[in-house]
């Protein structure tokens, strides 16, 4: 018959709610079924089931084997239950070995798969049970620590009785009539009469007593079942059948069909939204296209300085090289340098090292760059007044004004940076609330006006540069240099202006990988406008690397 059930289930694909009626025996056939479809054929019976409640799904033979997606929505009309403070307390402080409760040793092998020696219990190649095994770290599918609605009727039941048997002491008549009916054997007698007269509340806070026909009228809850992959489930009530409530509200159900609750931080609603899974936790990584291509760009970025640092190394002393200040070239290269080496700070999982030295690092190798260019930018200048005729300037030339403009313009920016990290330092966090699906694993600059400030300072010593380049950009050069020095800090302006809105435009690793992108950007173009002509004319035009070409074009 079961089978016949199951058949007409799986052929006909409109049939989306069964009605289930039967006795515990009988039901524990359709279990069965449930298993042999779900684990054997691996076609769950996928519909909703409204059962009687005679049936608990929790009472498994095989408990190893939860039917989770066919039982998953279905409907039972269970005896009305409460909670019953000190219950659960009760069934975690269970042990096998002082326990009488019966039954307990066999559940107890089979829950925990140990043996019990003393009672003649084993589990093969299995320890012994040591008695300090927990109730409630087994699967609701094997044991459900809250009391079931049959238990919930027992517990009021022998209550009942307690309060009939104190109330047929506390009498003073009828002690006197059970003393002269010879005893105690003849409780029994007047007990019903005792019960039907009984009205209490037990310790669930419920009103407890019986009925004209001698029945609790406790009545029944519609409880939904809301499974989950990892073998547990929900009950939710959803009704109530009250045979005590006014008229045309003995029987209710929710408004709604479904139960939404929200998902833990840490785990999204699935494409149904009937469960939750765990958020992916990302980060801008090296493993992945973004992060490979950005440090790629840094790796040949570093290569390229390297390979500049050693030509103006090897060639130092040709004029080109002497001309251009060779201990601020020097400064600017490493500096730039450094730039590139400390995008690998913001590539990977932020930790608390990383978010402490980025912004920082970023800030003072930075500053020391830009500095190095307001330093060269102010020696071209120096340079050509102090080749006019009694000019006083002459004497500020040299590495005395660069030295002390790089060192006061870096230390500025290092104090700026001491006090934030003295105040309010940076530090990893999860930001679990950006995204619906990711943890997004960031740096928290912990103060974001710090952060502006930073920079702004950057961008106040671009600013003054490219005034000063712009200003001089007419000036006999043999290899224009104030052109060039301009046309670098225009690039770097540009770049870090656009920064700025697409940084507050974006989040998680995007944001990070812009901030890298510009780094990478603006260092590639003070490099490269700077450098690289003066590169092509060493390595491709030596003829033009000469003091009689270089005099000639400034004067």
């Amino acid at each position: 018959m079961l089978l016949e059930i199951a058949n007409a289930v799986w052929k006909e694909a409109k049939m989306n709610v069964v009605l289930v009626y039967g006795d515990i025996h009988s039901v524990e056939g359709l279990r069965i079924i449930f298993e042999y479809c779900e684990f054997d054929l691996k076609l769950p019976l996928e519909r909703v089931w409204l059962i009687t409640a005679q049936w608990d799904c929790t009472t498994l033979s095989s408990w190893n084997k939860f039917t989770g997606k066919s039982l998953n929505g279905s409907l039972s009309f269970t005896l009305h239950r409460k909670v019953v403070p000190g219950f659960q307390d009760f069934l975690e402080n269970i042990t096998p070995y002082q326990s009488m409760i019966y039954f307990i040793h066999q559940f107890w092998m089979f829950a925990f798969f140990c043996s019990l020696p003393k009672h003649g219990l084993y589990v093969p190649n299995h320890d012994n049970c040591t008695g300090e095994e927990k109730l409630g770290s087994l699967p609701e599918s094997v044991l459900e620590m809250g009391m079931s609605g049959q238990s919930y009727n027992i517990y009021n039941a022998v209550y009942a009785v307690a309060h009939a048997l104190h109330t047929i002491y506390s009498s003073k008549t009828k002690q006197k009539e059970i003393e002269k009916l010879g005893g105690k054997s003849l409780l029994l007698r007047p007990l019903h009469a005792f019960l039907s007269n009984i009205h209490f509340n037990n310790s669930a806070g419920e009103e407890i007593f019986f009925d004209e026909e001698g029945s609790l009228p406790s009545g029944y809850d519609i409880i939904n079942l809301v499974t989950f992959p990892n073998d547990t489930f929900q009950k939710v009530q959803n009704g109530r059948m009250d045979p005590l409530a006014r008229e045309g509200k003995w029987f209710t159900m929710d408004g709604n069909a479904d139960q939404c609750e929200m998902c833990p931080e840490d785990q999204c609603p699935n494409e149904k939204q009937d469960q939750c899974i765990p958020k992916r936790i990302t980060y801008l990584s090296y493993g992945e296209p973004l992060g490979a291509v950005l440090i790629s760009f840094a790796l040949f970025f570093s290569l390229i300085t390297f390979a500049v640092i050693g030509i103006f190394v090897q060639l130092r002393k040709t004029p080109i090289v002497k001309a251009n200040n060779w201990s601020i070239t020097c400064t600017l290269l490493f500096s730039l340098l450094l730039c590139f080496l400390c995008s690998f700070l913001f590539i990977g999982q932020p930790r608390k090292v990383t978010c402490l030295l980025r912004q920082t690092v970023f800030g003072i190798t930075f500053t020391v760059a830009l500095s190095s260019v307001l330093a060269k930018t102010i020696t071209v200048v120096l340079a050509f007044l102090a080749t006019k005729p009694g000019n006083r300037l002459r004497r500020w030339i040299g590495k005395r004004l660069a030295v002390s403009v790089i060192i006061l313009c870096s230390l500025i920016q290092t104090g700026i940076c001491a006090v934030w990290l003295a105040n309010t330092p940076p530090f990893p966090e999860f930001d679990m609330h950006s995204q619906i699906s990711e943890i997004i694993v960031q740096c928290n600059e912990g103060s974001n006006t710090m952060f502006y400030i930073v920079l702004g300072y950057m961008g106040f010593l671009a600013t003054i540069s490219f005034t000063v380049a712009f200003h001089a950009r007419k000036l006999p050069d043999s290899f224009n240099e104030a052109k060039l020095i301009t046309f670098s800090m225009l690039v770097f302006c540009s770049v870090w202006i656009t920064f700025v809105p697409s940084y507050l435009s974006t989040k998680g690793k995007y944001m990070v990988a812009v901030e890298v992108f510009s780094i990478m950007a603006s260092g590639g173009g003070l490099l490269s406008c700077i450098f690289l002509p003066k590169c092509y004319i060493i390595i491709l035009r030596p003829d033009l690397n000469t003091r009689e070409q270089l005099v000639k074009k400034r004067y």
